[in-house]
């Protein structure tokens, strides 16, 4: 079993690199998706990532409930969770307690059987927001990301295209 968490800036190359790691372990991967197809141009991404990644993925459409989709697919292939970034947007969007599901996320990865790969943006390496509500979105990501990397056997900055090792 392992937790790898891949992390880098917009358009880094984090999701291939992602993809590419869950492809390394035995069976089919699972690649649990959190965004949501609220608009033309996420309909556009969500359909480049599906072409790049091929048919070869079981997919589960999951923009809230990510520890249970976790615990309902553990056993088989390799779980790839694209992307933290969204769920933890997706909470904070429907005021749920995002510190009590980061906790339940970190406490359900332990207990995996199974791979899981996870992908967050880093967002804590730019200007500080001018709005409270941007301020709130970059602390909690930061904060849930150190929270899942503490937990991760391994931890992955991707940079161009480029990942680095950090863990």
């Amino acid at each position: 079993m392992a937790i790898i968490l891949v992390t880098g800036g917009a358009r880094s190359g984090k999701s291939t690199r992602a993809e590419a790691r869950a492809r390394e372990f035995v069976g089919q991967p699972v690649y649990i998706a959190t965004a949501e197809t609220l608009d033309a141009e996420m309909r556009e991404r969500i359909a480049c990532h599906r072409a790049r990644r091929g048919n070869d993925w079981l997919e589960r459409e999951t923009p809230l409930e990510l520890v249970a989709a976790l615990d309902e697919t553990d056993g088989a292939g390799a779980r790839l969770v694209d992307c933290l970034t969204l769920w933890l947007s997706n909470l904070m969007h429907a005021e749920r307690d995002w510190e009590k599901e980061g906790s339940r996320l970190v406490d359900a990865l332990g207990r995996q059987q199974s791979p899981v790969v996870l992908v967050t943006n880093e967002v804590g390496l730019g200007i500080v927001p001018e709005n409270a509500l941007a301020r709130r979105f970059r602390d909690a990501a930061g904060i849930l990301n150190q929270a899942v990397a503490r937990a991760a056997d391994e931890v992955e900055l991707v940079v161009a295209g480029f990942p680095m090792r950090v863990k």
